[in-house]
C-alpha cells in the first residue's frame, strides 16, 4: 500500500507554515508506523504541472483526438501528464497538504486535478452518469490549514469549497473509498499551540482509520 504525499502549498518550503507543520506531524506518525517505508512526496509547486491551456493540455487532446502528429514541445506535456496520472494511479493512499486560498484549493491544486480526472483512467461515462474506476481500496485525506474556522455551522461553513470539491471528486466521481479531513483552522485569529494540539489529536484520530483495509 503506497502514499503519495501531494504538498498544494505555494511556500511548501517555508517550515514555519502550518501547512508544513502538519506534513511533518503526518510524516512522523508514518515512520512510527512504517518504520521501513518512505511516501512518495510530490511539491506541485516545485514541478511542472501541465494546464488545460492552448498550447499546452488543450492543444494536446484536441491533436490526440483528431489523429495529429504531437510536437517535440506537445509530447513532452503529454509525457508529463500521463506521468502524473500513472503515478496518481499507484499509490492507493493520498495525502493533500494545502491552505485554503479563497475559500477553494489552490490553484497549481486545481491544475493537477486536471491531469488525473481523465476519462477512461480514474472515471468512466456510462448512459446512466459517470463510474468512478478509482475502487480498490483508495484513500485520501486532506491536511487543511487556513485562516478562519470553517466548522462552527456559521456563514463561513457553507463558503468553504475545497473540501466539498475534493470529496465530491475523489469519492464521486472516481470512486474512493473514503475521504478524510484534519483541519488546522483559525490561524490568524487562535493561539498557534492550539491549533496544533487540536490538529494532532484530530490527526492521531484519523490516522489509523486512513490506512485500515476498506476503513
Amino acid at each position: 500500500m503506497q502514499t503519495l504525499l501531494i504538498n498544494a502549498h505555494p511556500g511548501f518550503s517555508n517550515p514555519e507554515g502550518y501547512s508544513a507543520k502538519m506534513q511533518r506531524m503526518f510524516l512522523d506518525l508514518f515512520k512510527e508506523q512504517f518504520k521501513n517505508k518512505q511516501p512518495t512526496i510530490l511539491n506541485l509547486y516545485d514541478t511542472h504541472i501541465p494546464r488545460i491551456e492552448n498550447g499546452q493540455l488543450l492543444t494536446v487532446w484536441e491533436k490526440q483526438q483528431a489523429g495529429m502528429t504531437l510536437t517535440d514541445d506537445e509530447k513532452t506535456i503529454a509525457a508529463t501528464s500521463e506521468a502524473l496520472l500513472k503515478q496518481f494511479k499507484a499509490h492507493h493512499r493520498i495525502v493533500i497538504v494545502s491552505p485554503l486560498h479563497n475559500f477553494n484549493i489552490t490553484s497549481r491544486m486545481k491544475d493537477y486535478m486536471d491531469n488525473i480526472l481523465i476519462a477512461r483512467e480514474t472515471f468512466k461515462y456510462t448512459e446512466d452518469g459517470s463510474i468512478g474506476l478509482m475502487t480498490d481500496d483508495y484513500h485520501v485525506l486532506l491536511l487543511q490549514a487556513s485562516g478562519s474556522v470553517y466548522t462552527n455551522d456559521d456563514r463561513y461553513t457553507p463558503l468553504e469549497f475545497s473540501h466539498y470539491y475534493l470529496k465530491e471528486m475523489f469519492q464521486e466521481i472516481m470512486g474512493f473509498n473514503k475521504f478524510y479531513i484534519v483541519r488546522a483552522q483559525g490561524t490568524d485569529i487562535l493561539q498557534r499551540d492550539d491549533i496544533l494540539v487540536t490538529a494532532h489529536k484530530e490527526m492521531t484520530k484519523v490516522f489509523d482509520l486512513f490506512y485500515s483495509l476498506n476503513g
